[in-house]
């Protein structure tokens, strides 16, 4: 392939009605594959759906794409594009490797050949492109006309989220951030040698989690496990400070879970974790559970904080989120796998699921698909109503309950530290779903939310004003 890459015409077809970092990966391997790289929008006049973009928007957006060669519209069929275009190389999404391709029926005459690729989970292509930062505020705002979203509107929900009772469940986690100054190498081995110079300590896991929807304004009960040592007196203290309720059972077999980072300025040296990740015995799952049942008729939403170091057994999430639906409860589930791993999909039926790319690739063991077909995949596998698929500086993927799709980019390009980020996300987007609003504003609300998180160091609760602020200072 190499030695013909200078003579090849790559193609690629489809409607892009709403750019995402998918299709971004999808078009960068397509680039990869030779020196010209023809893109095909289909044409409203073929297209039954009558809510897509017009075809001079989807067109003038893919011409931002600095790699994109030229830009065709597909009027009438795609057997005469491809006669006309003549490409060496057709490619399409895995997805569509096991059905029937129209392109079959062509390539043999214009001595083209199909690849199937969706451009792989890894940064081999990266799900960020330069254009996208220049149309970031022309993304937002299209994104919020398109879903007819105001700003006086996130800002009532803002306002009604003190109408909210909502119980966090999950490990209760403290970050510790070690500051220090490097000294050199070590003479012995080839060690860096640092000395530390100050230590900050912050609520992490599902206290933070707690402490975000405390601040914001519901009234929150955190449901955890401690462990028998000083760490615990620090999250009491912590939680007591942000208005949160709590029940915190000690369990002597496992330490409060703590979090090292070793840093230097912004960047970290090493992380050491200090934690049993064995499940919570019977005891102390019926004490969780006899809590739960007492406060089930004070709170409407139930917030899974899962950080998969033991506190969440199958047989107590499956009873609580039984016992939630019942009471009509809202429920939602993050699960998250960094250097541990989770499973999103063990959280059935919940009416918001926010899991990384890599959480889902996971669950579900798909390294291959696109994007949107992972989303899809995962929704049918979960059965959850809305999914918010988090993709890091490429900002998120939203799939709403009629598998209805958009994105939006990252809202911060110059993050201080990206830790924490998604658990604001989350319990934004969640209090405002819970609130009757749209996953389109829930979405958008707590993308603000991140942004506001990763702007500085360490763990720091969100809080209304927090927000407005972010959400005026856009000038939307």
């Amino acid at each position: 392939m190499d030695k013909n890459k200078n003579r090849n015409k790559i193609f690629v077809s489809g409607y892009f009605n709403t750019l995402h970092p998918g299709h971004i990966r999808l078009l960068k391997f397509a680039k990869s594959l030779g020196n010209k790289l023809v893109v095909g929008i289909i044409s409203k006049k073929i297209i039954s759906d009558k809510t897509y973009n017009s075809d001079n928007s989807r067109i003038e957006t893919l011409k931002s794409i600095n790699f994109i060669d030229q830009v065709i519209l597909i009027n009438s069929s795609l057997e005469k594009t491809l006669l006309k275009v003549k490409p060496n190389v057709i490619v399409k999404g895995r997805e569509h490797e096991n059905t029937i391709n129209t392109e079959n029926k062509i390539i043999k005459k214009i001595g083209a050949k199909i690849v199937f690729n969706s451009g792989g989970p890894t940064s081999e292509y990266d799900t960020t492109d330069q254009s996208f930062k220049k149309e970031n505020i022309n993304i937002q705002k299209k994104y919020l006309l398109k879903h007819k979203i105001d700003t006086k509107t996130l800002i009532k929900y803002i306002d009604k989220f003190k109408k909210l009772k909502v119980c966090v469940i999950g490990d209760i986690i403290i970050d510790e951030y070690v500051s220090c100054v490097p000294l050199g190498m070590s003479h012995e081995d080839p060690t860096l040698v640092v000395n530390p110079t100050k230590i900050l300590k912050f609520l992490g896991g599902s206290g933070i989690v707690a402490a975000h929807a405390a601040n914001l304004g519901a009234k929150v009960n955190l449901i955890s496990v401690i462990g028998n040592d000083e760490n615990s007196k620090f999250c009491k203290k912590s939680l007591k400070s942000n208005n949160v309720e709590f029940l915190l059972i000690k369990d002597n077999l496992r330490p409060t879970i703590l979090k090292q980072r070793f840093n230097t300025k912004t960047k970290t040296h090493l992380k050491v974790s200090f934690l049993n990740q064995t499940s919570i015995d019977s005891k102390i799952q019926n004490k969780i559970l006899n809590h739960f049942k007492k406060i089930l008729k004070k709170i409407n939403i139930l917030v899974f904080s899962d950080f998969n170091y033991g506190c969440l057994p199958q047989n107590l999430v499956n009873e609580m989120i039984k016992l939630a639906k019942k009471n009509n409860i809202y429920v939602v589930a993050d699960s998250q796998s960094s250097s541990q791993v989770g499973n999103i999909s063990r959280f059935k039926s919940l009416d918001l699921i926010t899991p990384t790319e890599r959480e889902s690739r996971i669950a579900l063991q798909n390294n291959d698909d696109g994007l949107v077909i992972l989303a899809e995949a995962l929704k049918k596998t979960c059965l959850s109503k809305n999914i918010i698929l988090t993709l890091g500086e490429a900002g998120i993927l939203v799939l709403d309950d009629n598998s209805n799709t958009d994105r939006l980019p990252t809202f911060n390009f110059n993050p201080l530290d990206v830790a924490g980020s998604g658990d604001s996300l989350y319990i934004t987007a969640a209090m405002v779903l819970s609130l009757g609003g749209s996953i389109w504003s829930a979405g958008y609300l707590g993308s603000i939310a991140a942004s506001i998180q990763s702007s500085r160091i360490g763990n720091v609760p969100l809080n209304q004003q927090d927000l407005i602020n972010r959400i005026q200072s856009l000038n939307l």
